[in-house]
């Protein structure tokens, strides 16, 4: 995985020599060649609403344990940017004695920066003048900067964190600063394989929901986690180039293409660069479509296009999966998971195909779920779902796994209760249950009703459905029907209910019109044909059947319009007749 991620870092040009970085600058301090103020700019779009500010591509950074390793109380800073309350003291706190330091330290790495080149010398003196310090400070407020925001500064003219004229003096200061940071000896780097002294202290990675400065991914600050007298991270040896490589992809990653799932981070990348619009892995959070071309068929199309040939070199393509979470400053890493591209996109195909359910309605197929859309479907909030299922739910997504039984039991209740409390029945949640059964092998399962379905319990759901729709018929709008008040126990306890109820069905026949009546008696005969005996108790598993026997045949009884006329006229009719009773 290390080895991996370093392949990452360099293919996309983002590994950077250790000591430098990529950074967003928000603000620029513009001086003279004498280090006269100028003026405050803004960079980047600046009609953007949430401008991040301009890139510079190779800034010096130092790690956050750097820079919170300084002697006897003092705070360190980064050089050239940082924030404007750094800087300038901008919008400091009274007493903020922390923020202090790191001024002062600011101000003495442009002083000792200086002789490398004049626009620092510059920098320095505007930044060492209290009068130049207040006009700035003035100067940010009246452009309503945050005292976090990232300044530099710039010279007539000239950025010089842009220039290399500093790099040698940067790097000597800094080895000057991690001596005590790596090992003396050389060991076998687990990234590379090369011999090499490895970092001690890895860098942080922020965004992963574990402490606020980042969390680190190799760390051993315990007894009890080393072994043969090793200090930190020497336990697992990676040398400094390859730590900030690995990082460096860790953080980009996470920015640009990861996913919050229930407390944690899910990142993807490809061995070789795709385009967004054959990221699979991205169509299961935000399933794209063409027109008429839904997801499950783009994802059928790029598969056929690999197997034939017109797409080669996917084939060779690999995908890799993190399930990532910061916790007490370590990054806890939940799953792990490679693959061939086309069997990601075999995999990616059958997940929407097994979701795949008759709408509501029964006016065709539901279009392809959102990935959060299934896991919301398991809860009554996303908060709620625990994050052990969620890594497991991406896991079946991505690697064709059978749907794990907590998810089936969670859905089965979350169905039954929009039963009882008269909701309509959630698509995602419904095609789960439908998928649950295919990864077990039902070949019998469909999208829609199946009449010939082997299983009583799915007919026992049907035939509640019908009886159901047939008091609504008769009795029109009631308080509580009898899915409200019976759906529960005839999906768990079917031979106590369903005989009592088609009994009492005989009432409900009667009034209706002879052929309303006769369509109901036919569908309800039709059903019991396929019930040889009636179960007395029913499994979880067997319930789940219930509710897509009851769900299928609501959908398929919604789907003949004749019928619905007739119910829709009949109901109509009886609100009519008791407005005018009322009148």
């Amino acid at each position: 995985m290390l080895n991996l991620l370093m392949k990452y870092a360099y293919d996309h040009d983002l590994a950077p020599e250790p000591g430098f970085a990529r950074k967003w600058v928000r603000w620029a301090i513009v001086c003279d060649a004498n280090g006269r103020f100028l003026e405050v700019i803004e960079l980047g779009d600046t009609a953007q609403r949430r401008n991040p500010g301009l890139v510079f591509p190779r800034c010096p950074d130092l790690p956050s344990f750097e820079v919170a390793a300084g002697d006897k109380g003092e705070r360190r800073s980064h050089f050239l940017i940082e924030a404007a309350q750094v800087v300038v003291l901008y919008g400091l706190e009274p007493g903020d004695a922390k923020t202090e330091s790191k001024h002062r330290y600011f101000l003495r790495l442009l002083r000792e920066a200086s002789p490398t080149m004049p626009e620092i010398a510059a920098a320095h003196r505007l930044l060492d003048d209290g009068d130049s310090i207040a006009q700035i400070r003035a100067a940010l407020q009246s452009h309503k900067a945050k005292p976090t925001d990232s300044v530099t500064v710039n010279v007539a003219g000239t950025f010089p964190v842009e220039s290399d004229a500093w790099h040698e003096w940067w790097r000597t200061f800094r080895d000057g600063l991690i001596a005590g940071k790596r090992s003396e000896d050389m060991m076998r780097c687990f990234a590379t394989g090369d011999s090499a002294p490895p970092l001690l202290t890895w860098p942080k990675i922020k965004r992963l929901g574990g402490q606020p400065a980042g969390d680190a991914l190799v760390c051993f600050d315990k007894a009890a986690f080393r072994s043969y007298g090793l200090d930190q991270s020497a336990n697992a040896a990676v040398s400094e180039e390859a730590a900030v490589a690995c990082c460096t992809a860790l953080d980009d990653l996470v920015s640009n293409h990861s996913r919050a799932l229930a407390g944690t981070r899910l990142i993807h990348w490809f061995s070789k660069s795709v385009p967004p619009e054959d990221d699979l892995l991205d169509w299961l959070h935000e399933p794209r479509e063409l027109q008429e071309s839904a997801a499950q068929d783009r994802a059928s199309k790029l598969l056929e296009s690999i197997r034939t040939g017109k797409r080669a070199h996917l084939a060779d393509n690999h995908y890799y999966a993190l399930t990532l979470s910061g916790m007490s400053g370590r990054i806890m890493i939940r799953d792990w998971m490679q693959g061939r591209f086309e069997e990601l996109a075999a995999n990616v195909k059958s997940w929407f195909d097994d979701l795949q359910i008759v709408r509501r309605d029964g006016k065709g197929l539901t279009l392809p779920p959102k990935f959060m859309a299934v896991l919301g479907s398991l809860v009554r909030d996303l908060d709620e779902l625990p994050p052990p299922l969620g890594a497991r739910m991406w896991r079946v997504a991505v690697n064709h796994e059978p749907i794990p039984h907590d998810a089936l039991v969670r859905a089965l209740i979350r169905a039954r209760a929009d039963v009882v409390t008269d909701q309509p029945p959630n698509h995602a949640r419904m095609g789960l249950m439908k998928a649950y059964h295919i990864r077990k092998g039902d070949p019998h399962i469909m999208p829609g009703l199946n009449e010939n379905h082997p299983h009583p319990a799915y007919h026992c759901g049907r035939l509640m459905a019908v009886l159901a729709d047939l008091q609504r018929a008769a009795l029109h709008n009631v308080n509580a029907g009898v899915v409200q008040r019976f759906y529960a126990a005839a999906s768990s306890t079917p031979a106590l209910v369903l005989g009592r109820l088609t009994r009492t069905s005989k009432f409900h026949l009667d009034k209706l019109d002879a052929g309303l009546a006769y369509w109901f008696d036919g569908r309800i005969a039709d059903i019991w044909v396929k019930l040889d005996s009636v179960p007395r108790v029913l499994s979880l598993e067997e319930q789940s059947l219930f509710a897509l026997g009851y769900y299928h045949q609501l959908a398929e009884n919604r789907k003949k319009r004749e019928v619905k006329e007739v119910l829709d006229e009949q109901i109509d009719g009886a609100n009519t007749e008791e407005d005018n009773t009322n009148a």
